[in-house]
């Protein structure tokens, strides 16, 4: 009984191994074929770090410190 839940846990793992390395292999794909993307997912990391250091300040919205959306979205793109 041990041995078939060790076996299983295992062949999960292995499961959501390769799951992750599907999904670092598309994001290598998407990003080699898009040098835009590359900027516009950094920019919008950026915005997003400055907006929570805002809101995680003060627990009050500040959509004065927050960036204007992105006029190409990255579905746009």
């Amino acid at each position: 009984m041990e041995l078939n839940k060790d076996l299983e846990r295992m062949i999960e793992d292995i499961e959501n191994i390769s799951v992750q390395l599907t999904w670092m292999a598309y994001d290598m794909v998407a990003l080699r074929t898009s040098p835009e993307l590359v900027a516009s997912l950094r920019s919008l990391e950026e915005a997003h770090h400055r907006c929570r250091a805002a809101v995680s300040r003060d627990l009050k919205p500040q959509s004065d410190k927050c960036p204007e959306p992105a006029t190409k979205t990255l579905t746009q793109m």
